[in-house]
């Protein structure tokens, strides 16, 4: 070995730190791939070459580092994705792939760490909630409104204590009117075998696949409301039907309502923190358009599927970038700005930077595309909305 490379790495680095000559060792402890003591990394694994444990202060050392030099992967990723749009897919396909992080990957950590943010504002934020209170006020709201209305009118007419009895009426008659409501289906199970009368196997049989779904789906939710009988086999015995797995899966349904019912925000955040998902399953099929669009431009299926990870990553990391300026301002001006403006000319100058077309043709392509998109996303946010509330 060249004695002056071996006194240069004496002197450029602390006899006290890891990564000095001294502690070098012939084998990676990690891989237990051979090493000469010359390698300061292991060229298998990247793990540090080096026999010294592990003190306190290599530990906060390396901490330390580790948030001041962040991966450079991350750095360019981040710069290229927000101010090279389609750029970067074209790197990445030319195979320029070390400088970048794995899309896939990155597009499901940063659309994680986007919900998981906006779910701790809303959390500490319940203003921001647009549901707060709906299940309290839903049944009451309407004779509120009125009242409000009738006491404003009334206002310069009545005197504090006049309205304060009259508020007082209007809240009795409201309570009344919801105590009404939620004894509709307050009938004691002999009430319920004498009036229910149950649709049989035998007639829901006679009905198409689709109509007697439908109809079998009605029937539990009206006897499920009707009886409250919450156990689906009690309440298959009482209808007469077959107590199947199947059927029992449609009558517990009737629990996720009322779940749904009694708490819309907590399946609303449900829903949303299951939309990367949702987004990673869903964009294969969205890439057979692209495949199909430009099959003359030899890109390949799965290099289609970058291009479209790379947009909704895009997409994601904007919309963590604008969230905190909209909380501070208190609406969403920054995240109306990224759908209406930025985002339509981010996935403009992408198509016009990866798949290298006129501007004629691309524009084309870009509504096309955007048609594509409106319709195939609102029969896939109904199927995602049916498998959520299916699993919630």
């Amino acid at each position: 070995m060249d004695d002056k490379r071996l006194a240069t790495s004496r002197k450029d680095v602390s006899e006290k730190n890891r990564k000095h000559f001294k502690y070098r060792g012939n084998k990676c402890l990690n891989c237990g791939q051979p090493l000469d003591l010359s390698d300061v990394y292991c060229p298998y694994c990247s793990q540090l070459n080096s026999t010294k444990q592990l003190s306190f202060y290599d530990f906060i050392s390396e901490f330390l580092n580790s948030i001041v030099s962040y991966d450079s992967r991350l750095r360019y990723t981040v710069k290229d994705l927000l101010f090279k749009p389609g750029t970067i897919t074209r790197r990445y396909v030319d195979g320029k792939r070390l400088r970048y992080a794995n899309p896939f990957r990155f597009f499901l950590s940063v659309s994680i760490i986007y919900f998981l943010l906006n779910s701790t504002i809303t959390y500490f934020s319940p203003e921001s909630n647009p549901l707060v209170d709906v299940k309290e006020n839903s049944d009451n709201a309407e004779a509120v409104q009125n009242a409000a209305a009738v006491l404003a009118s009334n206002a310069d007419n009545l005197s504090p204590e006049q309205q304060a009895v009259f508020v007082d009426s209007i809240q009795d008659e409201v309570q009344k009117q919801i105590a009404k409501r939620k004894s509709k289906y307050n009938a004691d199970s002999t009430d319920v075998k004498k009036t229910y009368t149950p649709v049989s196997e035998d007639s829901l049989a006679k009905l198409s696949g689709g109509e007697r779904l439908v109809e079998r789906f009605s029937l539990y939710k009206e006897f499920y409301e009707y009886s409250e009988i919450k156990d689906a086999s009690v309440a298959l015995d009482s209808l007469g039907h077959a107590d199947t797995k199947f059927n029992r899966f449609i009558y517990e349904k009737n629990k996720t309502i009322e779940r749904i019912e009694e708490d819309p925000y907590g399946f609303l955040n449900y829903m949303t923190s299951k939309i990367p998902f949702f987004l990673f399953f869903f964009t294969p099929f969205f890439a057979l358009f692209f495949w199909m669009v430009y099959s003359k431009r030899k890109f390949t299926y799965v290099e289609h599927m970058i291009f479209i990870f790379h947009i909704f990553s895009f997409l994601f990391l904007a919309m963590l970038i604008f969230l905190i300026p909209d909380l501070i301002i208190g609406n969403d001006i920054f995240l109306s700005v990224l759908f209406l403006l930025i985002g339509p000319f981010y996935f403009y100058k992408a198509l016009r930077n990866f798949y290298k077309q006129s501007r004629i043709i691309t524009i084309l392509k870009f509504i096309f595309f955007n048609i594509v998109f409106l319709i195939s996303a609102n029969i896939a946010a109904i199927l995602f909305f049916l498998v959520t509330a299916a699993v919630y």
